[in-house]
């Protein structure tokens, strides 16, 4: 797929200068030396306007961080991108956000920063950042994300440690060495004709349909996993798969590997543990969803990679 990489979180081109990681001196240089922060609060990025909030690596709001900032990579110019997590910092409690839920709309505010910065859900807003901040916000929530949920050694559980400006954690104890990790998910367009197959999962909000979608399992390839997945919720079978375009997506650590497959089969039989329907929908029908006039199917999420393979598919440019 030519244009695979103008998927949103990808394609910006970063350079993240992995040589330097393991060099603290270098780095400590860097940041001090013109390098820009990227705040991060309970997995909101700091914004500022319709982009990436970046603050010096001595403003007040970054009190809070807990540990050193992780290195992401050097953009134009040599400027060194840094994140941090100040998760810490507690916001007024009228401003909390309510647990569970899909999305958390609310935005948080810090004294320390002008009016028109927030921490705000990134899947609100990533459509709206450009390529470069896009690519670092991604990288940063699930960078920071996994540093949040891995603090202890899977080997022996002690308390790790963070190493490799972020990109490693060790264990003092046992010296075993942890490293992020990235779940690979399958997405699909299953195309018959000119229907493909969309389903909507119990809990999504109301007329939200998307493409097929699962975790690759240990010992899997990527077309065995595309035809298992759509084999299990819905009962179709699947023939050819071929790959189109990928995704980060950092809802916590994810990489969407976009396919394109072709059903063998058209009777539908759900899942409900997977799903709470699912049906064919002709191109007509996914083209007035995309642009807001189906009667029950609401438009794809703006910066999802379904909503692009969509429209690529109504265009005729899964090529």
């Amino acid at each position: 797929m030519r244009i695979a990489e103008t998927v949103t979180f990808g394609g910006s081109g970063l350079d993240r200068a992995a040589g330097i990681r393991r060099r603290p001196e270098e780095l400590a240089r860097l940041l001090e030396d013109g390098g820009r922060v990227l705040p991060f609060w309970r997995g909101k990025p700091l914004l500022a306007g319709e982009a990436a909030g970046w603050v010096a690596s001595g403003h007040p709001v970054l009190a809070a961080a807990e540990g050193a900032p992780v290195f992401l990579g050097l953009d134009d110019g040599g400027v060194a991108r840094f994140a941090a997590d100040i998760s810490a910092w507690e916001p007024a409690a009228s401003d909390l956000p309510e647990a569970g839920v899909f999305f958390d709309p609310t935005e948080q505010r810090h004294p320390a920063l002008p009016g028109d910065h927030r921490f705000a859900e990134l899947r609100g807003v990533m459509a709206a950042l450009g390529a470069r901040d896009a690519e670092l916000a991604a990288t940063a929530k699930a960078l920071l994300g996994w540093h949040r949920s891995h603090r202890f050694c899977s080997a022996c559980g002690a308390p790790s440690g963070m190493v490799d400006a972020g990109w490693q954690r060790r264990c003092p104890d046992c010296g075993t060495s942890h490293f992020p990790r990235t779940d690979p998910v399958v997405i699909m367009v299953v195309t018959r004709g000119d229907r493909t197959l969309l389903g909507r999962s119990p809990g999504w909000p109301e007329g939200m349909y998307s493409c097929l979608a699962g975790f690759v399992e240990p010992g899997e390839t990527v077309e065995a996993a595309v035809r298992r997945e759509v084999g299990e919720e819905t009962g179709i079978e699947v023939g050819a798969v071929r790959y189109l375009a990928s995704q980060p997506w950092p809802y916590p650590s994810s990489l969407m590997i976009g396919c394109h497959a072709g059903a063998l089969s058209e009777a539908i039989t759900l899942d409900p543990v997977e799903l709470e329907d699912a049906l064919w929908v002709t191109k007509a029908g996914v083209a007035a969803a995309l642009a807001g006039r189906h009667p029950f199917i609401r438009r794809p999420r703006a910066g999802a990679i379904a909503g692009f393979l969509l429209a690529n598919w109504v265009a005729d440019r899964l090529d």
